[in-house]
């Protein structure tokens, strides 16, 4: 005799748990409990027999170790379902009788997503990827999704969508657009979970810029990439007169470009980032690394720098060693620099938050005197037609020095996936 299973749910959750459609997507801000609904799902949907597989992915295989595996070990462990997860394999296989396993994959290669038929597939924050690659991550995913388990209804097979809204990408034109049958989308502002901290909405309000907190917040698709790339910074509003003061340390944005490098030299005053020099145009690594040993090492400063990563792997030509080590030993600086680029959404997502958050807080400053072309940057770097930072006016360099050195120290954090408190029930 089978028993109840209570699962805690927000309303918006349990709409979409109940949805019959073929392709369900839940679109959410911040907090209003994506994955908490992907896992539920999930594991309901295992329960169709033992020879069901539940495919399940995430963008990165970072996010399927640290916050979809745990996810579902969880759940299995509150129904007190026996399992098995294979590590190598990111499979988890479960002993209890009546009850399907799981595969996890990424979604960045669609190519590798082969080898298995799925009765049922979740896939995890699909609009964070370009809208070609989610699109082709889409149809790997539907094509592989044909399994048809001894006890499951004649042609219920599932794909389901758990996503922030990132523009008018894949998610806005197959599901609200002009959605075709079997698509059918619930959308969840993050007050709908009223269990979260009290301060919840306020802290992000205070660390995204304005233009995104109605998707981030009201999970609305809006119009992220309209007119420039920091349509807030106001070379008025944003001014500084601030100097740079005899031996105070120093810190240094880097893009590295042959024949046209770009350095912003920025100061701090109370925790806050002020650009006080620029140095655009710069023939080559060892120019500007004899440049900040001239100008600022030589003159009792500490200068840290914040690259593009890719001078870890990246030689300036006639040179035998890399572009990071000769800052290091030719310019005297201290190198911090990240394994890779953060993703130029994230990194803009920053800089726009420091220009201008949505509680309408400035904290990052130019001195606009000191920095003439970087300011003309700021102002005047426009989104081209596909919704990517224009390169082509030559407007992206200072922005995307800065923009490394502003991710590094600043960067706009996701907050952790939010839990649900309504209750729905299921029968094992």
């Amino acid at each position: 005799m089978g028993r109840s299973v209570v699962f805690s749910m927000t309303e918006p959750q349990a709409r979409f748990f109940q949805l019959d459609a073929k392709f369900p997507a839940f679109v959410g801000g911040f907090g209003a409990g994506k994955t908490e609904t992907l896992t539920y799902s999930a594991v309901r949907d295992a329960f169709v027999g033992s020879d069901a597989l539940i495919a399940l992915y995430e963008p990165t295989y970072d996010l399927v170790k640290l916050i979809l595996a745990p996810r579902i070990e969880e759940r299995l462990n509150m129904l007190g379902i026996r399992y098995r997860y294979n590590k190598q394999d990111q499979y988890i296989s479960t002993s209890s009788g009546g009850i399907g396993d799981f595969v996890m994959r990424t979604l960045d290669n669609p190519g590798r997503i082969i080898g298995y038929e799925s009765y049922r597939a979740h896939i995890d924050e699909l609009d964070t990827l370009k809208k070609d690659h989610a699109e082709e991550a889409w149809n790997k995913i539907i094509a592989r999704n044909r399994q048809a388990p001894k006890k499951a209804a004649p042609r219920s097979n599932r794909v389901s969508v758990y996503t922030t809204p990132e523009g008018f990408g894949f998610v806005y034109s197959r599901w609200a657009d002009s959605p075709k049958p079997g698509y059918e989308m619930v959308q969840a502002p993050t007050r709908s979970n009223p269990f979260l901290p009290e301060d919840y909405v306020e802290t992000l309000r205070a660390s995204y810029p304005a233009n995104l907190i109605e998707a981030y917040l009201e999970g609305q698709f809006v119009n992220l990439a309209l007119g420039n790339v920091y349509p807030s910074f106001d070379r008025r509003l944003n001014n500084s007169t601030v100097e740079i003061q005899p031996g105070e340390p120093l810190h240094v944005g880097v893009d590295f470009n042959v024949n046209n490098m770009a350095a912003i030299v920025h100061v701090l005053r109370d925790g806050n980032p002020i650009a006080v020099a620029e140095h655009v145009k710069l023939r080559d690594t060892p120019e500007m690394a004899e440049l900040i040993r001239d100008e600022y090492r030589e003159k009792g400063h500490d200068v840290t720098v914040y690259p593009d990563a890719s001078g870890a792997n990246r030689t300036t030509k006639g040179a035998s060693v890399s572009d990071l080590s000769i800052l290091r030993d030719v310019g005297g600086c201290i190198v911090r620099a990240p394994s890779k680029n953060p993703r130029v959404k994230d990194r803009i997502n920053a800089m726009n938050a420091m220009i201008c958050n949505a509680e309408g807080e400035r904290r990052y400053r130019v001195n606009t005197a000191a920095c003439p072309e970087y300011t003309k940057c700021l102002e005047q770097q426009p989104y081209d037609e596909r919704g990517e930072p224009d390169k082509t006016t030559g407007h992206d360099h200072a922005n995307d020095a800065a923009g490394y050195f502003i991710h590094y120290r600043w960067p706009v954090l996701k907050p952790a996936p939010a839990r649900g408190h309504t209750v729905h029930h299921m029968t094992r």
